[in-house]
Protein backbone atom coordinates (compact mmCIF):
# COMPACT_ATOMS: atom_id res chain seq x y z
CA UNK A 1 0.00 0.00 0.00
CA UNK A 2 1.27 3.46 -0.89
CA UNK A 3 0.84 5.08 2.53
CA UNK A 4 2.62 8.24 1.37
CA UNK A 5 -0.40 9.10 -0.79
CA UNK A 6 -2.92 8.96 2.09
CA UNK A 7 -4.09 12.42 3.16
CA UNK A 8 -6.69 14.10 5.34
CA UNK A 9 -6.82 17.51 6.97
CA UNK A 10 -9.46 18.24 9.61
CA UNK A 11 -11.62 21.38 9.47
CA UNK A 12 -10.97 21.88 5.77
CA UNK A 13 -12.50 20.63 2.54
CA UNK A 14 -11.52 17.15 3.84
CA UNK A 15 -13.59 17.46 7.01
CA UNK A 16 -16.35 20.03 7.44
CA UNK A 17 -19.91 20.65 8.54
CA UNK A 18 -22.32 20.25 5.64
CA UNK A 19 -25.46 20.96 7.61
CA UNK A 20 -25.69 22.01 11.24
CA UNK A 21 -26.06 18.34 12.23
CA UNK A 22 -23.97 16.47 9.66
CA UNK A 23 -20.31 16.37 8.79
CA UNK A 24 -18.62 15.36 5.54
CA UNK A 25 -15.30 13.53 5.86
CA UNK A 26 -13.00 12.73 2.93
CA UNK A 27 -9.84 10.67 2.58
CA UNK A 28 -7.36 10.70 -0.29
CA UNK A 29 -5.50 7.50 -1.19
CA UNK A 30 -3.34 6.39 -4.11
CA UNK A 31 -5.19 5.51 -7.31
CA UNK A 32 -6.26 1.85 -7.54
CA UNK A 33 -4.37 1.01 -4.34
CA UNK A 34 -7.10 0.47 -1.74
CA UNK A 35 -9.74 -2.20 -1.24
CA UNK A 36 -11.69 -0.52 1.54
CA UNK A 37 -11.68 2.56 3.78
CA UNK A 38 -13.48 2.54 7.13
CA UNK A 39 -14.10 5.41 9.50
CA UNK A 40 -13.77 4.80 13.23
CA UNK A 41 -15.76 7.60 14.79
CA UNK A 42 -17.55 8.52 17.99
CA UNK A 43 -17.69 10.86 20.95
CA UNK A 44 -14.19 11.53 22.38
CA UNK A 45 -15.44 11.16 25.96
CA UNK A 46 -16.99 7.73 25.30
CA UNK A 47 -14.01 6.02 23.69
CA UNK A 48 -13.29 3.74 26.66
CA UNK A 49 -16.85 2.98 27.74
CA UNK A 50 -18.57 2.47 24.40
CA UNK A 51 -15.57 1.23 22.40
CA UNK A 52 -17.24 2.68 19.31
CA UNK A 53 -14.16 1.93 17.21
CA UNK A 54 -15.42 -1.67 17.09
CA UNK A 55 -18.34 -0.57 14.85
CA UNK A 56 -16.63 1.12 11.89
CA UNK A 57 -18.47 2.95 9.10
CA UNK A 58 -17.51 1.97 5.56
CA UNK A 59 -16.73 5.04 3.42
CA UNK A 60 -17.97 5.45 -0.15
CA UNK A 61 -15.63 5.63 -3.13
CA UNK A 62 -16.42 8.96 -4.84
CA UNK A 63 -14.03 10.28 -7.47
CA UNK A 64 -10.75 9.39 -9.13
CA UNK A 65 -7.99 11.54 -10.62
CA UNK A 66 -4.78 10.62 -12.42
CA UNK A 67 -3.04 10.02 -9.10
CA UNK A 68 -5.62 9.60 -6.36
CA UNK A 69 -8.88 8.01 -5.27
CA UNK A 70 -11.21 9.85 -2.90
CA UNK A 71 -13.51 8.34 -0.30
CA UNK A 72 -16.30 10.17 1.48
CA UNK A 73 -18.84 9.71 4.24
CA UNK A 74 -21.62 11.80 5.76
CA UNK A 75 -21.92 11.35 9.50
CA UNK A 76 -23.74 12.96 12.42
CA UNK A 77 -22.88 13.04 16.11
CA UNK A 78 -25.38 12.82 18.94
CA UNK A 79 -23.41 15.18 21.15
CA UNK A 80 -22.20 17.46 18.31
CA UNK A 81 -18.55 16.51 18.65
CA UNK A 82 -16.54 13.80 16.94
CA UNK A 83 -13.27 11.92 17.19
CA UNK A 84 -12.32 9.87 14.14
CA UNK A 85 -9.55 7.97 12.40
CA UNK A 86 -9.35 5.83 9.26
CA UNK A 87 -8.75 2.12 8.84
CA UNK A 88 -7.40 1.51 5.34
CA UNK A 89 -7.26 -1.92 3.73
CA UNK A 90 -4.97 -2.18 0.73
CA UNK A 91 -5.45 -4.35 -2.34
CA UNK A 92 -2.45 -6.28 -1.08
CA UNK A 93 -4.39 -7.21 2.08
CA UNK A 94 -2.42 -4.91 4.40
CA UNK A 95 -4.28 -2.88 7.04
CA UNK A 96 -3.20 0.38 8.63
CA UNK A 97 -4.66 3.12 10.79
CA UNK A 98 -4.34 6.65 9.44
CA UNK A 99 -4.51 8.99 12.41
CA UNK A 100 -3.92 12.55 13.53
CA UNK A 101 -0.47 11.48 14.72
CA UNK A 102 0.57 9.35 11.79
CA UNK A 103 0.22 5.78 10.55
CA UNK A 104 -0.04 2.85 12.97
CA UNK A 105 -0.77 -0.87 12.78
CA UNK A 106 -4.46 -1.80 12.94
CA UNK A 107 -4.21 -3.00 16.54
CA UNK A 108 -6.32 -2.29 19.61
CA UNK A 109 -3.48 -0.52 21.40
CA UNK A 110 -3.68 2.32 18.91
CA UNK A 111 -7.50 2.42 18.85
CA UNK A 112 -7.44 3.19 22.55
CA UNK A 113 -5.05 6.15 22.32
CA UNK A 114 -7.39 9.21 22.37
CA UNK A 115 -4.83 11.59 20.91
CA UNK A 116 -4.54 9.45 17.78
CA UNK A 117 -7.92 10.68 16.60
CA UNK A 118 -8.70 13.62 14.36
CA UNK A 119 -11.25 15.93 15.95
CA UNK A 120 -14.24 18.03 15.14
CA UNK A 121 -14.31 19.48 18.68
CA UNK A 122 -17.84 20.83 18.36
CA UNK A 123 -20.37 21.37 15.57
CA UNK A 124 -20.38 25.18 15.61
CA UNK A 125 -23.12 26.36 13.27
CA UNK A 126 -21.63 29.86 13.17
CA UNK A 127 -18.44 28.46 11.58
CA UNK A 128 -20.21 26.39 8.92
CA UNK A 129 -19.86 27.46 5.29
CA UNK A 130 -23.39 28.47 4.32
CA UNK A 131 -24.46 28.37 0.69
CA UNK A 132 -27.45 30.59 -0.17
CA UNK A 133 -30.15 28.33 -1.60
CA UNK A 134 -31.24 30.93 -4.16
CA UNK A 135 -27.87 30.78 -5.90
CA UNK A 136 -28.34 27.08 -6.63
CA UNK A 137 -31.45 28.00 -8.59
CA UNK A 138 -29.83 30.78 -10.63
CA UNK A 139 -28.74 30.93 -14.24
CA UNK A 140 -26.67 34.10 -14.61
CA UNK A 141 -26.35 36.43 -17.58
CA UNK A 142 -23.32 38.71 -17.85
CA UNK A 143 -23.94 42.20 -19.26
CA UNK A 144 -21.23 44.57 -20.43
CA UNK A 145 -23.46 47.66 -20.10
CA UNK A 146 -21.85 49.83 -22.78
CA UNK A 147 -22.59 47.19 -25.44
CA UNK A 148 -25.92 45.65 -24.43
CA UNK A 149 -28.53 48.21 -25.53
CA UNK A 150 -28.87 51.99 -25.97
CA UNK A 151 -32.16 52.83 -24.35
CA UNK A 152 -31.66 56.57 -23.81
CA UNK A 153 -29.74 58.49 -26.44
CA UNK A 154 -29.89 61.68 -24.36
CA UNK A 155 -27.11 60.36 -22.13
CA UNK A 156 -24.83 59.19 -24.94
CA UNK A 157 -21.17 60.14 -24.40
CA UNK A 158 -19.44 62.50 -26.78
CA UNK A 159 -18.34 60.84 -30.00
CA UNK A 160 -20.71 57.90 -29.64
CA UNK A 161 -20.67 55.53 -32.62
CA UNK A 162 -23.65 54.06 -34.43
CA UNK A 163 -24.82 50.76 -32.92
CA UNK A 164 -23.27 48.04 -35.07
CA UNK A 165 -23.06 44.40 -33.90
CA UNK A 166 -20.89 43.48 -36.88
CA UNK A 167 -18.15 46.01 -36.15
CA UNK A 168 -15.01 45.14 -34.22
CA UNK A 169 -14.80 47.85 -31.52
CA UNK A 170 -11.66 49.76 -30.69
CA UNK A 171 -10.57 50.00 -27.05
CA UNK A 172 -11.69 53.63 -26.84
CA UNK A 173 -15.01 53.31 -28.70
CA UNK A 174 -18.39 54.19 -27.17
CA UNK A 175 -21.72 52.95 -28.54
CA UNK A 176 -24.14 54.33 -25.94
CA UNK A 177 -25.28 51.23 -24.05
CA UNK A 178 -27.00 52.14 -20.78
CA UNK A 179 -29.25 50.93 -17.95
CA UNK A 180 -32.45 51.97 -19.70
CA UNK A 181 -31.42 49.64 -22.49
CA UNK A 182 -31.31 46.77 -20.00
CA UNK A 183 -34.77 47.65 -18.68
CA UNK A 184 -36.08 47.72 -22.24
CA UNK A 185 -34.90 44.14 -22.81
CA UNK A 186 -35.81 42.43 -19.55
CA UNK A 187 -38.55 40.59 -21.44
CA UNK A 188 -35.81 39.04 -23.56
CA UNK A 189 -33.92 37.80 -20.50
CA UNK A 190 -37.07 36.52 -18.86
CA UNK A 191 -38.10 34.64 -22.02
CA UNK A 192 -34.64 33.11 -22.17
CA UNK A 193 -35.05 31.85 -18.59
CA UNK A 194 -32.41 34.06 -16.96
CA UNK A 195 -32.92 34.78 -13.26
CA UNK A 196 -29.66 36.53 -12.37
CA UNK A 197 -27.79 39.42 -14.02
CA UNK A 198 -24.09 40.05 -13.45
CA UNK A 199 -23.24 43.60 -14.47
CA UNK A 200 -19.73 44.70 -15.35
CA UNK A 201 -18.99 48.00 -13.53
CA UNK A 202 -21.62 50.72 -13.73
CA UNK A 203 -19.97 53.40 -11.57
CA UNK A 204 -18.57 56.67 -12.89
CA UNK A 205 -15.35 56.07 -14.82
CA UNK A 206 -13.40 57.40 -17.77
CA UNK A 207 -13.37 54.28 -19.97
CA UNK A 208 -16.05 52.28 -21.75
CA UNK A 209 -15.39 49.23 -19.54
CA UNK A 210 -15.57 51.22 -16.25
CA UNK A 211 -12.90 49.20 -14.44
CA UNK A 212 -11.05 52.47 -13.80
CA UNK A 213 -13.50 53.77 -11.18
CA UNK A 214 -13.62 57.52 -10.63
CA UNK A 215 -16.54 57.65 -8.19
CA UNK A 216 -18.02 54.55 -6.55
CA UNK A 217 -21.07 56.39 -5.23
CA UNK A 218 -22.46 57.54 -8.58
CA UNK A 219 -23.74 55.71 -11.63
CA UNK A 220 -21.77 56.67 -14.73
CA UNK A 221 -23.75 59.48 -16.43
CA UNK A 222 -23.60 57.68 -19.77
CA UNK A 223 -25.42 54.73 -18.14
CA UNK A 224 -28.07 56.77 -16.31
CA UNK A 225 -28.45 57.73 -12.67
CA UNK A 226 -29.44 56.23 -9.31
CA UNK A 227 -33.13 56.65 -10.03
CA UNK A 228 -32.91 54.57 -13.20
CA UNK A 229 -30.74 52.00 -11.45
CA UNK A 230 -33.26 51.68 -8.62
CA UNK A 231 -35.97 51.17 -11.23
CA UNK A 232 -33.86 48.50 -12.89
CA UNK A 233 -33.30 46.58 -9.64
CA UNK A 234 -36.97 46.78 -8.73
CA UNK A 235 -38.00 45.60 -12.21
CA UNK A 236 -35.56 42.69 -11.97
CA UNK A 237 -36.78 41.66 -8.54
CA UNK A 238 -40.40 41.81 -9.63
CA UNK A 239 -39.48 39.28 -12.34
CA UNK A 240 -37.53 37.03 -9.99
CA UNK A 241 -34.15 38.18 -11.34
CA UNK A 242 -31.26 38.74 -8.92
CA UNK A 243 -28.74 41.57 -9.45
CA UNK A 244 -24.96 41.32 -9.01
CA UNK A 245 -22.69 44.36 -9.33
CA UNK A 246 -18.96 44.45 -10.05
CA UNK A 247 -16.79 45.85 -7.23
CA UNK A 248 -13.39 47.09 -8.35
CA UNK A 249 -11.64 47.42 -5.00
CA UNK A 250 -8.12 46.38 -6.04
CA UNK A 251 -7.51 49.68 -7.82
CA UNK A 252 -9.08 53.01 -8.79
CA UNK A 253 -8.99 55.08 -11.94
CA UNK A 254 -6.34 57.77 -12.27
CA UNK A 255 -9.10 60.35 -12.86
CA UNK A 256 -10.44 59.79 -9.33
CA UNK A 257 -10.19 62.82 -7.01
CA UNK A 258 -8.10 60.80 -4.56
CA UNK A 259 -5.44 59.96 -7.12
CA UNK A 260 -5.47 63.44 -8.61
CA UNK A 261 -4.78 64.82 -5.13
CA UNK A 262 -1.74 62.54 -4.94
CA UNK A 263 -0.57 63.74 -8.36
CA UNK A 264 -0.91 67.34 -7.20
CA UNK A 265 0.43 67.12 -3.63
CA UNK A 266 2.69 64.09 -3.70
CA UNK A 267 3.68 62.69 -0.30
CA UNK A 268 1.83 65.59 1.39
CA UNK A 269 -1.51 64.42 -0.03
CA UNK A 270 -4.00 63.16 2.53
CA UNK A 271 -4.44 60.20 0.17
CA UNK A 272 -0.74 59.38 -0.16
CA UNK A 273 -1.16 56.20 1.88
CA UNK A 274 -4.35 55.19 0.05
CA UNK A 275 -2.26 53.73 -2.77
CA UNK A 276 0.75 51.46 -3.14
CA UNK A 277 3.30 54.16 -4.00
CA UNK A 278 6.99 53.34 -4.21
CA UNK A 279 8.42 56.77 -5.04
CA UNK A 280 7.29 60.38 -5.19
CA UNK A 281 6.38 62.16 -7.35
CA UNK A 282 4.17 59.57 -9.01
CA UNK A 283 4.99 59.10 -12.69
CA UNK A 284 5.11 56.65 -15.58
CA UNK A 285 6.30 56.52 -19.16
CA UNK A 286 3.55 56.53 -21.74
CA UNK A 287 3.82 53.72 -24.28
CA UNK A 288 2.57 53.55 -27.85
CA UNK A 289 -0.58 51.62 -26.92
CA UNK A 290 -1.19 53.97 -23.98
CA UNK A 291 -2.09 50.96 -21.88
CA UNK A 292 0.87 49.27 -20.20
CA UNK A 293 4.15 50.37 -18.67
CA UNK A 294 6.67 48.72 -16.38
CA UNK A 295 8.27 51.85 -14.95
CA UNK A 296 5.45 53.47 -12.99
CA UNK A 297 6.57 54.69 -9.57
CA UNK A 298 3.47 53.09 -8.03
CA UNK A 299 1.84 49.66 -8.14
CA UNK A 300 -0.97 49.23 -10.65
CA UNK A 301 -3.35 46.66 -11.99
CA UNK A 302 -1.45 44.62 -14.60
CA UNK A 303 1.05 47.43 -15.38
CA UNK A 304 -1.82 49.70 -16.40
CA UNK A 305 -0.78 53.19 -15.18
CA UNK A 306 -4.36 54.47 -15.33
CA UNK A 307 -5.37 52.00 -12.59
CA UNK A 308 -3.27 52.69 -9.45
CA UNK A 309 -3.51 49.95 -6.84
CA UNK A 310 -5.29 50.69 -3.55
CA UNK A 311 -3.70 50.04 -0.16
CA UNK A 312 -6.45 47.99 1.47
CA UNK A 313 -4.35 47.61 4.64
CA UNK A 314 -5.04 51.30 5.34
CA UNK A 315 -8.02 51.55 7.77
CA UNK A 316 -9.30 54.66 5.95
CA UNK A 317 -9.36 52.79 2.65
CA UNK A 318 -11.06 49.84 4.29
CA UNK A 319 -13.81 51.99 5.77
CA UNK A 320 -14.23 53.87 2.49
CA UNK A 321 -14.71 50.67 0.48
CA UNK A 322 -16.82 48.89 3.09
CA UNK A 323 -19.19 51.84 3.27
CA UNK A 324 -19.55 51.67 -0.51
CA UNK A 325 -20.32 47.95 -0.38
CA UNK A 326 -22.95 48.51 2.28
CA UNK A 327 -24.47 51.54 0.53
CA UNK A 328 -25.44 49.72 -2.68
CA UNK A 329 -26.89 46.79 -0.73
CA UNK A 330 -28.84 48.91 1.73
CA UNK A 331 -30.07 51.62 -0.65
CA UNK A 332 -30.69 49.56 -3.80
CA UNK A 333 -31.15 46.00 -2.48
CA UNK A 334 -28.57 44.36 -4.74
CA UNK A 335 -28.13 40.62 -4.16
CA UNK A 336 -24.45 40.02 -4.86
CA UNK A 337 -21.01 41.54 -5.41
CA UNK A 338 -18.54 40.25 -7.96
CA UNK A 339 -15.02 41.20 -6.83
CA UNK A 340 -12.56 42.21 -9.54
CA UNK A 341 -8.93 41.02 -9.20
CA UNK A 342 -9.95 39.57 -5.85
CA UNK A 343 -6.77 37.56 -5.32
CA UNK A 344 -4.61 40.71 -5.23
CA UNK A 345 -6.48 42.16 -2.23
CA UNK A 346 -5.49 41.10 1.29
CA UNK A 347 -7.46 38.48 3.20
CA UNK A 348 -7.95 40.74 6.19
CA UNK A 349 -9.98 43.18 4.08
CA UNK A 350 -12.12 40.47 2.52
CA UNK A 351 -12.97 39.03 5.94
CA UNK A 352 -14.23 42.46 7.02
CA UNK A 353 -16.07 42.76 3.69
CA UNK A 354 -17.85 39.44 4.26
CA UNK A 355 -18.98 40.44 7.74
CA UNK A 356 -20.26 43.81 6.57
CA UNK A 357 -22.28 42.34 3.67
CA UNK A 358 -23.76 39.60 5.85
CA UNK A 359 -24.77 42.15 8.44
CA UNK A 360 -26.71 44.18 5.88
CA UNK A 361 -28.43 41.37 3.93
CA UNK A 362 -28.99 37.72 4.69
CA UNK A 363 -27.91 35.11 2.11
CA UNK A 364 -25.77 37.60 0.19
CA UNK A 365 -23.61 36.13 -2.62
CA UNK A 366 -19.96 37.16 -2.89
CA UNK A 367 -18.13 36.04 -6.04
CA UNK A 368 -14.37 36.47 -6.38
CA UNK A 369 -12.50 36.79 -9.65
CA UNK A 370 -9.74 34.24 -9.17
CA UNK A 371 -8.28 32.20 -12.01
CA UNK A 372 -6.43 29.61 -9.91
CA UNK A 373 -6.92 27.36 -6.87
CA UNK A 374 -8.84 29.35 -4.29
CA UNK A 375 -9.13 27.33 -1.08
CA UNK A 376 -7.89 30.11 1.19
CA UNK A 377 -10.68 32.45 0.03
CA UNK A 378 -13.39 29.81 0.33
CA UNK A 379 -13.39 28.84 3.99
CA UNK A 380 -16.72 30.56 4.61
CA UNK A 381 -15.41 33.84 6.01
CA UNK A 382 -14.53 35.55 2.69
CA UNK A 383 -16.17 34.56 -0.61
CA UNK A 384 -19.13 32.34 -1.40
CA UNK A 385 -17.55 31.22 -4.67
CA UNK A 386 -15.08 32.17 -7.39
CA UNK A 387 -15.31 32.37 -11.16
CA UNK A 388 -14.60 28.73 -11.94
CA UNK A 389 -12.03 29.19 -14.72
CA UNK A 390 -9.94 26.12 -13.79
CA UNK A 391 -13.02 23.93 -14.11
CA UNK A 392 -14.30 25.31 -17.41
CA UNK A 393 -10.75 25.50 -18.83
CA UNK A 394 -10.67 21.71 -18.61
CA UNK A 395 -14.02 21.47 -20.43
CA UNK A 396 -12.88 23.82 -23.20
CA UNK A 397 -9.49 22.10 -23.32
CA UNK A 398 -11.07 18.76 -24.13
CA UNK A 399 -14.19 19.55 -26.15
CA UNK A 400 -12.97 22.60 -28.08
CA UNK A 401 -9.17 22.92 -28.15
CA UNK A 402 -8.57 19.15 -28.11
CA UNK A 403 -5.31 19.80 -26.26
CA UNK A 404 -6.10 17.46 -23.36
CA UNK A 405 -7.48 13.92 -23.36
CA UNK A 406 -10.86 12.82 -22.07
CA UNK A 407 -9.19 11.11 -19.12
CA UNK A 408 -7.31 14.30 -18.33
CA UNK A 409 -10.48 16.40 -18.39
CA UNK A 410 -12.25 14.03 -16.03
CA UNK A 411 -9.22 14.00 -13.74
CA UNK A 412 -9.03 17.80 -13.61
CA UNK A 413 -12.76 18.13 -12.97
CA UNK A 414 -12.62 15.57 -10.16
CA UNK A 415 -9.57 17.24 -8.68
CA UNK A 416 -11.34 20.60 -8.70
CA UNK A 417 -14.39 19.13 -6.97
CA UNK A 418 -12.17 17.71 -4.23
CA UNK A 419 -10.50 21.08 -3.61
CA UNK A 420 -13.66 22.55 -2.08
CA UNK A 421 -16.52 21.72 0.25
CA UNK A 422 -19.63 20.32 -1.36
CA UNK A 423 -21.63 23.48 -0.62
CA UNK A 424 -18.82 25.55 -2.17
CA UNK A 425 -18.96 23.50 -5.37
CA UNK A 426 -22.69 24.25 -5.52
CA UNK A 427 -21.93 27.98 -5.67
CA UNK A 428 -19.06 28.03 -8.19
CA UNK A 429 -19.56 30.31 -11.21
CA UNK A 430 -19.18 28.36 -14.47
CA UNK A 431 -18.48 30.45 -17.56
CA UNK A 432 -17.30 29.52 -21.04
CA UNK A 433 -16.50 33.10 -22.07
CA UNK A 434 -16.67 36.65 -20.72
CA UNK A 435 -15.53 40.22 -21.32
CA UNK A 436 -12.00 38.97 -20.53
CA UNK A 437 -11.88 36.04 -22.99
CA UNK A 438 -12.65 35.27 -26.63
CA UNK A 439 -16.22 34.26 -27.39
CA UNK A 440 -16.83 30.51 -27.15
CA UNK A 441 -18.10 30.38 -30.74
CA UNK A 442 -14.89 31.99 -31.97
CA UNK A 443 -12.77 29.60 -29.89
CA UNK A 444 -14.75 26.77 -31.51
CA UNK A 445 -13.94 28.22 -34.96
CA UNK A 446 -17.62 28.97 -35.61
CA UNK A 447 -18.63 25.34 -35.10
CA UNK A 448 -22.08 25.76 -33.57
CA UNK A 449 -22.63 22.06 -32.95
CA UNK A 450 -19.43 21.96 -30.96
CA UNK A 451 -20.56 25.00 -28.94
CA UNK A 452 -23.91 23.33 -28.22
CA UNK A 453 -22.18 20.18 -27.01
CA UNK A 454 -19.79 22.14 -24.80
CA UNK A 455 -22.58 24.26 -23.33
CA UNK A 456 -24.74 21.20 -22.64
CA UNK A 457 -21.90 19.53 -20.76
CA UNK A 458 -21.20 22.68 -18.74
CA UNK A 459 -24.82 23.34 -17.77
CA UNK A 460 -25.21 19.96 -16.05
CA UNK A 461 -22.05 20.33 -13.96
CA UNK A 462 -21.92 21.26 -10.26
CA UNK A 463 -21.94 25.03 -9.80
CA UNK A 464 -24.09 27.69 -11.45
CA UNK A 465 -23.82 28.59 -15.16
CA UNK A 466 -23.42 32.08 -16.59
CA UNK A 467 -24.21 33.09 -20.16
CA UNK A 468 -22.25 35.97 -21.68
CA UNK A 469 -24.56 38.47 -23.40
CA UNK A 470 -25.11 37.66 -27.07
CA UNK A 471 -23.99 34.04 -26.91
CA UNK A 472 -27.65 33.08 -27.22
CA UNK A 473 -27.59 34.66 -30.70
CA UNK A 474 -24.23 33.24 -31.78
CA UNK A 475 -22.16 36.41 -31.30
CA UNK A 476 -18.47 35.98 -32.16
CA UNK A 477 -15.34 37.85 -31.13
CA UNK A 478 -11.69 37.23 -30.35
CA UNK A 479 -9.84 38.64 -27.33
CA UNK A 480 -11.04 41.99 -25.98
CA UNK A 481 -12.08 44.43 -27.24
CA UNK A 482 -13.49 42.18 -30.00
CA UNK A 483 -15.41 40.05 -27.46
CA UNK A 484 -17.25 43.23 -26.38
CA UNK A 485 -19.25 43.83 -29.55
CA UNK A 486 -22.68 45.44 -29.61
CA UNK A 487 -25.59 43.14 -28.85
CA UNK A 488 -27.42 42.18 -32.07
CA UNK A 489 -31.02 43.30 -31.64
CA UNK A 490 -31.89 43.13 -35.33
CA UNK A 491 -33.32 39.76 -36.29
CA UNK A 492 -31.09 39.68 -39.37
CA UNK A 493 -28.06 39.45 -37.05
CA UNK A 494 -29.52 36.80 -34.75
CA UNK A 495 -29.13 33.04 -34.86
CA UNK A 496 -32.63 31.93 -33.85
CA UNK A 497 -31.68 28.25 -33.80
CA UNK A 498 -28.95 28.97 -31.25
CA UNK A 499 -31.42 31.03 -29.21
CA UNK A 500 -33.91 28.16 -29.09
CA UNK A 501 -31.17 25.75 -28.07
CA UNK A 502 -29.90 28.00 -25.26
CA UNK A 503 -33.43 28.63 -24.02
CA UNK A 504 -34.13 24.89 -23.85
CA UNK A 505 -30.83 24.23 -22.10
CA UNK A 506 -31.55 26.90 -19.48
CA UNK A 507 -35.01 25.36 -18.94
CA UNK A 508 -33.41 22.00 -18.16
CA UNK A 509 -31.01 23.64 -15.75
CA UNK A 510 -33.77 25.50 -13.94
CA UNK A 511 -36.24 22.60 -13.95
CA UNK A 512 -33.59 20.41 -12.31
CA UNK A 513 -31.64 23.05 -10.39
CA UNK A 514 -31.77 21.48 -6.92
CA UNK A 515 -31.02 18.02 -8.28
CA UNK A 516 -28.04 19.36 -10.22
CA UNK A 517 -26.83 21.12 -7.07
CA UNK A 518 -27.35 18.38 -4.50
CA UNK A 519 -26.56 15.16 -6.38
CA UNK A 520 -23.17 13.55 -6.92
CA UNK A 521 -21.39 13.67 -10.25
CA UNK A 522 -21.13 10.05 -11.37
CA UNK A 523 -19.06 9.08 -14.41
CA UNK A 524 -20.84 6.04 -15.81
CA UNK A 525 -18.70 5.74 -18.93
CA UNK A 526 -15.38 7.35 -19.85
CA UNK A 527 -14.15 5.88 -23.14
CA UNK A 528 -11.05 7.80 -24.13
CA UNK A 529 -10.37 5.73 -27.22
CA UNK A 530 -13.73 6.57 -28.80
CA UNK A 531 -14.30 9.97 -27.15
CA UNK A 532 -17.54 8.82 -25.54
CA UNK A 533 -18.70 9.66 -22.04
CA UNK A 534 -21.83 9.24 -20.01
CA UNK A 535 -22.54 10.87 -16.67
CA UNK A 536 -25.31 10.96 -14.10
CA UNK A 537 -26.63 13.72 -11.82
CA UNK A 538 -29.44 12.25 -9.71
CA UNK A 539 -32.14 11.11 -12.16
CA UNK A 540 -30.63 13.24 -14.92
CA UNK A 541 -28.23 11.54 -17.30
CA UNK A 542 -26.26 12.68 -20.32
CA UNK A 543 -24.39 10.96 -23.14
CA UNK A 544 -21.73 12.79 -25.21
CA UNK A 545 -19.91 11.77 -28.37
CA UNK A 546 -16.74 13.84 -28.60
CA UNK A 547 -15.05 11.32 -30.87
CA UNK A 548 -14.55 11.08 -34.62
CA UNK A 549 -17.22 8.52 -35.55
CA UNK A 550 -20.92 7.96 -34.89
CA UNK A 551 -21.82 5.71 -31.97
CA UNK A 552 -24.93 3.77 -31.03
CA UNK A 553 -26.91 4.58 -27.90
CA UNK A 554 -29.54 1.94 -27.19
CA UNK A 555 -31.10 2.83 -23.83
CA UNK A 556 -34.77 3.59 -23.36
CA UNK A 557 -34.85 7.23 -22.54
CA UNK A 558 -37.01 10.24 -21.77
CA UNK A 559 -35.05 12.75 -23.82
CA UNK A 560 -34.98 16.35 -22.60
CA UNK A 561 -32.53 17.76 -25.15
CA UNK A 562 -30.33 16.35 -27.89
CA UNK A 563 -28.29 17.41 -30.89
CA UNK A 564 -26.93 15.46 -33.87
CA UNK A 565 -28.93 12.40 -32.88
CA UNK A 566 -30.91 10.24 -35.33
CA UNK A 567 -32.86 7.48 -33.59
CA UNK A 568 -30.14 5.57 -31.67
CA UNK A 569 -27.16 7.01 -33.54
CA UNK A 570 -25.25 9.87 -31.92
CA UNK A 571 -23.04 11.72 -34.39
CA UNK A 572 -19.69 13.32 -33.49
CA UNK A 573 -20.30 16.53 -31.47
CA UNK A 574 -23.69 15.11 -30.57
CA UNK A 575 -25.23 14.57 -27.13
CA UNK A 576 -28.38 13.44 -25.35
CA UNK A 577 -29.66 14.72 -22.00
CA UNK A 578 -32.36 12.44 -20.64
CA UNK A 579 -34.17 11.29 -17.52
CA UNK A 580 -33.57 7.82 -16.17
CA UNK A 581 -36.63 5.60 -16.65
Amino acid sequence: MNTGAIYHRPESEFGYLYTKDTMHIRLQVAKNDVLKVELLAGDPYLLDTERWFEQPYEMDFKLQTELFDYYNIEISAKYKRLSYMFKVTGLDGSEILYTDQGIFPAEETYYLMPNNYFRMPYFHEIDRFKAPDWVKQTVWYQIFPERFANGDQSNDPEGVKEWNPNEVPDRQDFYGGDLQGVIDHLDHLQDLGINGIYFCPIFKANSNHKYDTEDYLHIDPSFGDKEIFKKLVDECHSRGIKVMLDAVFNHMGDTSPQWQDVVKNGKNSRYADWFQINEFPVSYTETNDFEFTHDATYDTFAFTPHMPKLNTANPEVQDFLLNIAEYWIKEFDIDAWRLDVANEVDHNFWKRFRRRCDRVKKDFYILGEIWHSSQSWLQGDEFTAVMNYAYTDAIIGYFVHKNITLDKMVSVINSQLMKYRRQTNQMMFNILDSHDTPRILTVAQDDKNLVKQTMAFTYIQPGVPCLYYGDEYGVTGSMDPDCRRCMPWGIEDQDQDMYTFVKNLIKIRRDHDMELSESDLIWELVDQENGVLELQRGNLKAFFNAGMKAVEFNKNKNILLSNLVNENIVEPKGFIIYLED
